[in-house]
C-alpha cells in the first residue's frame, strides 16, 4: 500500500476544528454565548469545506477521513454542550431523540474501535447528508433560533445514518473511505 500524503489543506482544516475544540468548550464554560456561537458556526462551515476540498483537490485519504470523523465527534460534543449551556429551556421535553442519536453515534464508534482499533472514517452518503442537515440545524440554532421540525428531521435522519454505519462496520473487512452506503456494499 502506498504512503498517503497527510499534509493537505483539507486535513489542515480538520486539524483546525480539532484544535478549536478546547477553545469553544471554554467559551461554553465561561458563558460567552455569542463567541461560542460564532466559533461553532465556523467549525460547522469548515466541516463542509474540508470534505468538499478533499474531493475537489483529490486529496481524500484514510488519515483525513479519520481526522474529519474525530473533528465531527468533537463538534457534536460541543453542539450538545451549547444546547445544555445556552438553550436548556428551548429543548425541555425534546432531549430524548438527541439522547438516542448520541447512543447510536457512540455505538458506531465503539464498534469501529472494537473491530478495527480506529475511528470509522467511511463517509457514507447518509452520514454526509445527516451532517449537513445537523450543521444547518446547529447553525440556525446558534445564529437565530430553534426550529423544532428541522431538529427532529436532522436528528432522526442522523439516527438512521449511524445505524447504517454500525451495520456496515459489522460487514466490512477493513475501514476505507467512500463506501457510499449499505445498498452498494450488499450489491457487491
Amino acid at each position: 500500500m502506498e504512503k498517503e500524503n497527510i499534509y493537505t489543506l483539507p486535513n489542515a482544516i480538520s486539524l483546525y476544528r480539532l484544535l478549536m475544540f478546547p477553545v469553544i468548550l471554554l467559551m461554553a464554560y465561561l458563558q460567552k454565548e455569542s463567541l461560542f456561537a460564532t466559533l461553532i458556526c465556523i467549525n460547522l462551515v469548515t466541516d463542509i469545506l474540508d470534505g468538499l476540498l478533499a474531493r475537489m483537490l483529490k486529496q481524500e485519504t484514510r488519515f483525513g477521513a479519520a481526522l474529519d470523523n474525530l473533528a465531527d465527534l468533537g463538534t457534536y460534543i460541543l453542539a450538545c454542550c451549547g444546547i445544555v449551556r445556552f438553550k436548556p429551556e428551548e429543548f425541555e421535553g425534546h432531549y430524548f431523540i438527541l439522547f438516542i442519536f448520541l447512543l447510536v453515534l457512540a455505538a458506531s464508534n465503539i464498534v469501529s474501535w472494537a473491530r478495527f482499533g480506529k475511528m470509522p472514517g467511511l463517509h457514507l452518503y447518509s452520514c454526509v447528508i445527516a451532517a449537513y442537515l445537523q450543521g444547518i440545524f446547529f447553525f440556525l440554532l446558534f445564529a437565530k433560533q430553534l426550529y423544532l421540525p428541522l431538529y427532529y428531521f436532522s436528528v432522526g435522519f442522523g439516527i438512521l445514518a449511524y445505524c447504517e454505519k454500525t451495520i456496515i462496520l459489522f460487514l466490512i473487512p477493513e475501514i476505507r473511505p467512500k463506501l457510499k452506503g449499505l445498498f452498494w456494499i450488499l450489491k457487491k
